[in-house]
């Protein structure tokens, strides 16, 4: 292998509000199920709150590794559980000096301190199990590598909304080095009163569903969830002869530094993000079959993307859509769960090739440009798929994922009469 051949997302492992398996998440993607969506009073100290909540059991972590009990990592061992026997083969092909991990969050285990700092109020002092590492944002990829057994590079990126879409940049860059053989990337948020009261402080809660693009919108829902995606650098030939390989095939990073909190009115860092991942994968505009919005809901992100999407790809705007309504914007882990999304959609999974449609009022904001948002039951050919994260700071990141067809799916394009076949 060198580093002309392509990195591929080799396994996956998730858990959302909409399921955690990709099956079911899959299904209720394309049926825009909002069943996810949960109405919380635990969380705002003023009011009850609509947010994206796990509804599944949560595995306990073992008592070996008790200094990392906190939800948030209950949430990474479930992904990582169905990820591990992948894992465990690559330790032995490679060595576990070989596998990294690269892990996006910016809650981490913020809401096991909260519950600490309770016990304080109410009894004078911590409970005695607690610890302040718990919290730090580095303790989820240190808890996956002892987990895993693992002695390769472990880091966090933490750069608010697009932590985990930035992850990629990263373990392409250990696996270009020569550093790893494979690096399991990915976020893992969930909820606290920290974020929710934070972003209520600045005016961007909805009061209800979040409507993004239309003129009604009015703020975010804020949801948790994780995904976990294995990258490797595989022979293309092989790994397609019977399934469709699916690739990492662009990138792009950017950091407009506008203000502490809004985005540039004319999405000058998004542009920039979109346009070097379309040169990373050596792709036109018109050749994206599907645009996996950030979409937040909030008037200045949703002014600033049409503006940044139009920029970009002018009159070969491709079909869109924002997925935050089905599990609120899970902050820190979003970029993975949609890079998860944009996996499932060109994968086997989705032999009908649907889109995921916009859950809104379709009440358009006539003051921004006008973007082709998907609808209900939309089936499209889909190869070449975009997800968008920008965050605070002006931190941008747009991922690209391909389909590399199998040896069916080639041939059938081919000769789609079957006109070669024998008979």
């Amino acid at each position: 292998m060198n580093s002309t051949t392509p990195i591929a997302i080799t396994h996956l492992g998730l858990c959302t509000p909409i399921g955690q398996t990709p099956q079911a998440v899959l299904d209720n993607l394309v049926a825009g199920n909002i069943d996810g969506m949960q109405w919380r009073d635990d969380l705002l100290f003023e009011r009850s709150v609509l947010v994206g909540q796990i509804p599944f059991e949560l595995p306990q972590i073992p008592k070996q590794l008790a200094q990392f009990d906190t939800r948030n990592n209950q949430l990474a061992l479930l992904i990582a559980q169905q990820i591990e026997s992948s894992v465990k083969q690559a330790k032995q092909d490679y060595g576990s000096q070989r596998v990294g991990i690269v892990i996006g969050t910016s809650t981490s285990g913020i809401s096991t301190g909260e519950q600490a700092l309770s016990v304080h109020q109410s009894q004078g002092e911590f409970p005695q199990d607690y610890d302040y590492a718990k919290q730090e944002l580095g303790d989820t990829s240190q808890f996956l590598q002892a987990y895993l057994d693992l002695t390769g590079p472990c880091y966090t990126v933490s750069t608010a909304c697009s932590s985990s879409a930035k992850v990629f940049a990263s373990a392409t860059r250990l696996i270009n080095a020569d550093v790893c053989d494979m690096v399991i990337v990915g976020g893992v948020d969930t909820l606290c009163q920290l974020t929710l009261n934070g972003f209520h402080s600045l005016e961007s809660i909805s009061s209800g569903h979040c409507q993004p693009f239309s003129q009604n919108r009015d703020g975010i829902n804020i949801g948790e969830g994780g995904a976990l995606f294995t990258l490797e650098r595989v022979c293309l030939d092989k790994a397609a002869t019977e399934h469709a390989a699916i690739v990492l095939s662009g990138f792009g990073e950017s950091s407009d530094a506008h203000h502490i909190s809004a985005p540039h009115p004319e999405g000058r860092g998004a542009i920039a993000a979109m346009q070097a991942a379309l040169t990373m994968a050596g792709l036109s505009p018109s050749q994206i079959d599907y645009l996996n919005l950030h979409g937040t809901a909030t008037p200045k992100n949703d002014a600033m993307e049409s503006r940044a999407v139009q920029q970009v790809f002018g009159k070969n705007l491709p079909a869109c859509s924002s997925t935050k309504p089905l599990t609120g914007h899970t902050l820190g882990a979003a970029g993975a769960i949609e890079a998860a999304f944009c996996y499932l959609l060109l994968s086997d999974y989705n032999r009908q090739q649907y889109l995921p449609p916009q859950v809104w009022d379709n009440q358009r904001d006539t003051n921004d440009p006008n973007l082709p948002l998907v609808s209900s039951a939309t089936q499209t050919k889909i190869r070449h798929v975009m997800s968008n994260s920008f965050a605070f700071g002006g931190s941008n990141a747009s991922l690209i994922l391909s389909r590399k067809l199998s040896a069916a799916e080639s041939q059938l394009a081919n000769d789609p009469q079957g006109i070669n076949q024998n008979v």
